[in-house]
């Protein structure tokens, strides 16, 4: 896989043990981006708080689900993919998040290789059933020598403490996210530290591979919200679904016959009402005389109201 860049942006990813959190500190310190654990098995104690206050602190935020070995069946993989959204839900749903839902998922019991790729699609496809966006994977180079070409579909967030870069597996030869330290062990920031600001004791570090500006480019991709592009409507043609009612306005005189598509204002609308009301009113008057009468009655009307 591919070696880290100085353009990349910088992440961590956090839980309840990294307690209480200065994330105005943390977002100083060049941290742009954060996972937070959301769930496992229940929900984390510090998710919905550090979700807050990391956006208070404008630092990018996503959530991650951690699978843990009791998982061994589609079902409770489905399971607890429905307890990841709740959570999401909890934190004021998925639009709230800047980056797409995550799997954590590095250990496992007796279940086969096999079995693993049925729990981990399993997973990925239910989250993103549920959320409506596309979710990335993360896992350990070792273990992800277990994951076939499918699973390999999806994004992976790797995690290798060191320099040496993550080598190649068969479902995937670049990451998009590289865990290079545990806070401990691994890897160091540009400054040649493993530290982070606002946060007591070591947090795991992380690279996306691209700026800023890619990282927020690439979840509107999988997110499905790419801005669609604004067509200027020509105000001098009638859309089809008018075009009949606009003809017929234009022969009965209540429109000039131009700019069908501009907006109308209130002198406007006072014309028109004008010309229907008194075309009401000879609809329904005999002669000129009566037409008088009623003018004077409808105004009485008028002038009440409701």
């Amino acid at each position: 896989m591919q070696a880290r860049s100085s353009k990349n942006v910088q992440g961590i990813d956090v839980s309840h043990h990294q307690g209480k959190i200065n994330w105005a500190k943390v977002a100083a310190d060049g941290i742009d981006f954060v996972y937070i654990k959301a769930t496992q098995n229940q929900m984390d104690n510090m998710f919905l708080k550090n979700v807050a206050d990391a956006k208070a602190a404008g630092v990018l935020v996503g959530a991650y689900h951690y699978l843990d070995k009791s998982v061994t069946t589609v079902a409770l993989a489905k399971a607890a993919a429905t307890d990841f959204n709740t959570a999401i839900k909890e934190a004021g749903g998925v639009k709230v998040f800047d980056l797409p839902p995550t799997l954590d998922y590095e250990e496992i019991g007796s279940i086969t290789a096999a079995q693993v790729n049925i729990i981990a699609k399993a997973f990925l496809s239910e989250i993103k059933r549920l959320t409506g966006v596309t979710p990335i994977i993360y896992t350990g180079n070792s273990f992800a020598e277990k994951f076939d070409l499918e699973v390999g579909k999806y994004f992976v967030w790797i995690a290798r403490y060191g320099t040496a870069v993550p080598w190649d597996v068969t479902a995937w030869s670049i990451w998009t996210i590289w865990q290079y330290s545990d806070g401990s062990t691994g890897g160091t920031r540009s400054s040649g530290s493993r530290t982070v600001a606002g946060i007591v004791g070591p947090v795991d570090l992380n690279e996306y591979n691209g700026t800023l500006a890619e990282l927020k480019a690439a979840y509107k991709k999988a997110s499905g919200e790419e801005e669609e592009p604004v067509t200027e409507r020509d105000i001098n043609v009638v859309s089809a679904w008018a075009a009949d009612n606009w003809t017929e306005a234009k022969v009965n005189g209540y429109f000039d016959g131009t700019r069908p598509g501009a907006p109308i204002t209130r002198e406007e609308t006072a014309i028109v009402v004008n010309k229907l009301r008194k075309n009401f009113l000879k609809l329904i008057a005999g002669n000129t005389t009566q037409i008088a009468d009623l003018e004077k009655r409808l105004q009485v009307i008028e002038q009440e109201g409701e």
